[in-house]
């Protein structure tokens, strides 16, 4: 990339008080002086060709990302802003312990809600422990309606069902860090920062030249790698041997699907690829050969494992189920675990660390109201024009109304509907997330940012934050869909 030197892009930017990289004064903030000097010696000029070519990088890589909408898939290339956000050492080992923190505390819920028959032997008491405790309803795990009965059975003994899994957590402009949601079924977005570092490297190397110490998420692959070895059943002897399980193109995420089995050097198959051993086992047709396989990294959603169907048309969820329970297989993430991450499970979030750990968290949470209780309904019933309310179900955000936002007409469709039945949602007070520069139309302006963070279970009781995090942007000036925004490269300083 050549040094263009005109039209410095921080000329005019309109920070706010809550932007990462400038003050409102116009100055660069401590940390971004070094790429911010690179970056103006660059010129406008060149940072939109850098933008430009960092794109054609992308596409070329064949980053992209779906959605569904009206029986139709949307796929759009993944876009790509060459302005990195920069997290110092520090301030990533405080956001990885409190993600490590919630993924413990996650796995031991679910541990406690699927322990078979919801209870221990001998148990006279059929609810799990945090029921018993008091600590939360029993209709909020017993009897919610995302806990699924025949999971029990799909995870081998004292196996954490949650290998793998995702935080979505934001800056606000008090410099606090809290989660947003929680991912714990098919967490996404590890293959988007390996890739974006990927395709930033190849389209500006003389970017990444300008920083030091700069922490490669490629770091991240071994030890997804061990920790999805932790999964493969006791049976197992020697080095588990895996595969990523995919539905194939009509997944949102079938980019990343076929990252992860390049990277990990393993088999992406599908469910027609999947045989049935004699030994109780499953093995995958590879290349004209069958490969017994002992973990299978399941990039696949729980609702649709009894919708395809192996080669002997059997189920693929029975296919799975009972070869986990014959001892032979591993799935991570075991099915299920929408119990814990769903939008009324994150209100409880805290109160699980305290009980499970026995530790204070040390991430924040965003003020949660579930409104099946009623002193909780009751305490917001007139505040739904200042609150963020979604549905139970509304996985990912799908269906959240910003009562700010609404009209006169919209509000009052709103309140009489939750008023119809409040226990499908859950209200929220707003958070408004730190902003970064970002190229929009040749110009850097203000983008809302969120960071999606994984982490995966170890041997022993550990669990290790990947050091990949991925930086979203949002799609306009307010934090909107985060997706259609992209991403920015994610730079921790070692």
């Amino acid at each position: 990339m050549s040094r263009s030197g005109d039209a410095d892009p921080f000329a005019g930017y309109p920070a706010a008080p809550a932007d990462e990289a400038v003050s409102p004064d116009g100055r660069l903030r401590d940390g971004y002086a070094g790429i911010g000097s690179f970056l103006q010696r660059l010129g406008t000029p060149g940072l939109t060709a850098a933008a430009t070519a960092l794109a054609a990088e992308g596409a070329a890589r064949g980053i992209a990302v779906a959605t569904w909408s009206d029986g139709r898939q949307d796929v759009r290339p993944f876009p790509l802003d060459p302005v990195p956000r920069i997290l110092p050492a520090a301030e990533w080992a405080r956001i990885a312990a409190g993600v490590e923190q919630r993924h413990r505390a996650l796995n031991a819920f679910l541990a406690d809600a699927y322990r078979a028959a919801g209870r221990r032997r001998g148990d006279v008491d059929r609810d799990p422990q945090v029921v018993r405790a008091g600590v939360l309803p029993q209709w909020a795990v017993a009897h919610s309606p995302v806990r699924d009965p025949g999971a029990v059975g799909q995870a081998w003994p004292g196996q954490r069902r949650a290998t793998v899994a995702g935080a979505d957590v934001q800056r606000t402009a008090s410099g606090e860090w809290v989660v947003t949601a929680d991912h714990l079924r098919v967490p996404a977005g590890l293959g988007y920062a390996l890739a974006g570092r990927d395709a930033l490297r190849g389209a500006v190397p003389e970017l990444l030249a300008a920083a030091t110490g700069v922490v490669d998420p490629s770091d991240a692959l071994p030890l997804l790698r061990a920790g999805l070895a932790t999964a493969a059943p006791p049976a197992c002897t020697g080095t588990p041997r895996l595969a990523v399980l995919t539905a194939g193109e009509s997944d949102n995420a079938w980019f990343e699907h076929r990252l992860f089995a390049d990277a990990l050097g393993a088999p992406l198959v599908r469910a027609g690829d999947l045989w049935p051993r004699t030994d109780g086992g499953v093995e995958a047709a590879v290349d004209g050969e069958r490969l017994p396989i002992d973990v299978l990294y399941r990039r696949f959603d729980d609702g649709l494992l009894a919708a395809f169907r192996t080669p002997i048309g059997q189920s693929l969820d029975v296919l799975l189920t009972e070869a986990v329970r014959a001892g032979r297989l591993g799935l991570a993430n075991v099915p299920g675990n929408e119990l814990a991450d769903d939008a009324a499970s994150y209100a409880w979030v805290p109160q699980m660390i305290r009980f499970y750990l026995g530790e204070e968290p040390l991430l924040g949470s965003v003020p949660t109201w579930v409104l099946a209780h009623e002193d909780q309904w009751a305490a917001v019933r007139d505040r739904l024009h200042e609150l963020v309310i979604t549905p139970v179900a509304g996985y990912g955000g799908r269906g959240t109304i910003v009562g700010p936002a609404c009209s006169a007409a919209e509000l009052a469709f709103l309140q009489a509907e939750v008023s119809a039945a409040p226990y499908r949602f859950v209200a929220r007070e707003p958070v408004t997330p730190t902003t970064l520069p970002t190229l929009v139309d040749g110009a850097l302006r203000p983008r809302h940012v969120d960071l999606r963070v994984l982490s995966v279970v170890g041997p022993g009781e550990g669990t290790t934050a990947l050091p990949a995090p991925l930086t979203r942007v949002a799609d306009g000036p307010e934090p909107a869909t985060w997706w259609w925004g992209g991403a920015k490269d994610t730079w921790i300083l070692g």
